[in-house]
């Protein structure tokens, strides 16, 4: 205890002499950080850094100093001031209780990730699970995102193929842009003839058809993110892969409600009203959905890695935004130098 509270002392005067020295190189229009006596001054620093409650005061003192210090003119001196003030950075955060040392990683959720497990691993893929609203340009995002990774795409293709396998009816939880609208209900009466009864009873094994339809793709969003790389839209494939310990990149991308209206009526040449009415009901349609299944909340910013209004990006920035995060280079297109 006795060996570090000297070490902060040495650090406090260090920190001391650098707010004074940036200061006299800086000018007097800026001001120093810590005008008061000098020994009080030390004194109060030394018990910032050993004090935990009070870390982020001393590192707000560091700011205010580094702030003055890139500003100086001449060139040499600037150099030597925030070679300092890193030293004494480093320095502090090698103190055993010093700010920054608890973190808030839900190392769960972070095996999973693979831009926080800095590379995938021989048997994982790059798995990208985007959710979205309707309107938000979500699914052009992620159809060129895959291209420009050269990755596979799914969204009505994941459905389609487990349709085909259950030889269901189709429509039941479609949630795709270009196709019509239907409403999820779980517990929606449904006028069934009892031979009718039987026939699903017998074909979906007992469980009512959305069950079986979800269950069966859940096997296949499974079996393909263990077998390639590739971008999954909605289908609440990143609870699917967090309840099976795959990992998975997991993006909520929306746009303020007014811009998607606007995006609806030029895209399905609808008039304000409908627009309106037909976003509600899909995002409706997509929450129900969600929550259900997964028992989260759809578009809680807690339960994605990343969440992007693309109405500040734009369809290319985004795209862009996504790439920097997961820090994939492009392969280059076939024929190219």
């Amino acid at each position: 205890m006795q060996e570090n509270r000297e070490k902060c002392l040495e650090l406090a005067n260090r920190i001391y002499n650098l707010d004074e020295e940036v200061y006299h190189c800086v000018g007097s229009s800026l001001g120093r950080t810590f005008t008061g006596n000098k020994e009080n001054t030390i004194q109060n620093l030394c018990m910032l850094m050993l004090t935990k409650p009070d870390g982020h005061l001393l590192r707000s003192e560091l700011a205010l100093i580094s702030n003055m210090a890139r500003t100086i003119k001449d060139k040499k001196k600037k150099t030597q001031m925030m070679t300092e003030y890193d030293n004494i950075l480093k320095e502090i955060e090698a103190l055993p209780d010093s700010f920054g040392k608890i973190d808030i990683v839900d190392l769960a959720r972070a095996e999973l990730n693979p831009t926080a497990r800095k590379k995938l691993s021989e048997n994982d893929h790059l798995v990208i699970c985007i959710s979205r609203t309707q309107g938000s340009a979500g699914n052009d995002i992620g159809f060129e995102l895959a291209d420009d990774l050269h990755i596979n795409y799914y969204d009505v293709e994941i459905f389609n193929q487990v349709l085909t396998r259950l030889e269901a009816e189709k429509g039941s939880v479609n949630d795709t842009e270009t196709e019509p609208f239907a409403d999820f209900d779980k517990y929606r009466k449904r006028n069934f003839r009892l031979k009718t009864w039987f026939r699903e009873f017998n074909r979906y094994h007992g469980l009512p058809r959305q069950d079986a339809v979800f269950f069966n793709m859940s096997d296949l969003i499974c079996n393909l993110a263990r077998t390639e790389d590739c971008v999954i839209m909605g289908r609440c494939a990143d609870a699917i892969l967090t309840n099976n310990h795959i990992p998975h990149l997991s993006l909520f991308i929306s746009a303020p409600f007014s811009l998607r209206v606007q995006r609806i009526m030029a895209s399905k040449n609808m008039d304000f009203h409908h627009a309106s009415r037909f976003l509600r009901q899909m995002d409706r349609q997509h929450k129900k959905y969600y929550d259900f299944y997964t028992d989260k909340r759809w578009g809680r910013p807690e339960n994605y890695d990343l969440c992007i209004n693309s109405a500040n990006y734009g369809i290319r920035e985004t795209i862009d935004l996504i790439e920097r995060m997961i820090n994939r280079e492009k392969e280059p297109a076939s024929g190219s130098l």
